[in-house]
């Protein structure tokens, strides 16, 4: 398999997916971005039937500009191109979820990795240093321990482990595998899922201690989907 990520959804042709949705009354439908690989909403658009067969065609995103009124190729200026891996309609076919891998980790045009960075009353300019959108648990409790990595905090057990390096990431993370194993062989599904849970936080500090990030480890995941089975 190619390192350009998991297979896409079953592919489908432009008309018979047109023909299954419910377009507005000015032919528009809301499309709704999302990464490829932590699940994070990354921006909000409209497409007609035209941005979704070019879509489609090239799979590159492309989307319908209401201010403009004219078809809009997503990143063809700024380079932040959406390379299209998936598309679904909801129950009611009025709105389209579309799978993405976002080229330059950048969907908003304030330059912010995803247009929801708004948390408080008072809007905000965005751009590089916005907060991140909301993700899977795994990229966000990998968030935290990168921030007391970089922001230590007194009386941070994560912060103990990191200051201890390696010799002390590396021997919880025997201790937790080797409790891991016993939880398995008792069979109790709550201490399985437990022991899974601290083997994970512990290999996340260990990443983190490496200067690894968690998306690199999804990225491997992905590719490694579908590939030959190793002997």
């Amino acid at each position: 398999m190619s390192a350009s990520g998991p297979p896409k959804d079953a592919p489908i042709s432009a008309g018979d997916l047109i023909e299954s949705l419910r377009f507005n009354e000015a032919g528009l439908i809301p499309a709704v971005a999302q990464d490829w690989l932590d699940g994070a909403v990354l921006m909000v658009a409209w497409m007609n039937q035209e941005a979704i067969e070019r879509s489609l065609a090239s799979g590159e995103v492309h989307y319908w500009s209401r201010s403009r009124q004219e078809l809009w190729h997503k990143g063809a200026s700024s380079g932040h191109i959406q390379r299209l891996r998936g598309i679904r309609y909801d129950c009611d076919a009025d709105v389209l979820l579309l799978t993405i891998e976002q080229s330059g980790d950048v969907a908003c045009h304030t330059g912010a990795r995803s247009c929801f960075f708004e948390q408080a009353a008072t809007p905000t300019a965005g751009g590089p240093t916005a907060p991140p959108p909301p993700a899977d648990i795994c990229t966000e409790l990998m968030r935290v321990i990168e921030g007391r990595r970089d922001h230590p905090q007194a009386d941070s057990y994560t912060n103990k482990l990191l200051a201890g390096g390696d010799n002390r990431i590396l021997k919880k993370i025997g201790e937790e595998s080797a409790e891991f194993v016993m939880a398995c062989k008792d069979d109790i599904a709550a201490e399985i899922a437990g022991e899974a849970a601290d083997i994970i936080f512990h290999l996340q500090v260990a990443l983190a201690h490496h200067g690894v990030s968690w998306r690199q480890v999804q990225q491997v995941l992905a590719e490694r989907q579908g590939a030959p089975r190793r002997g």
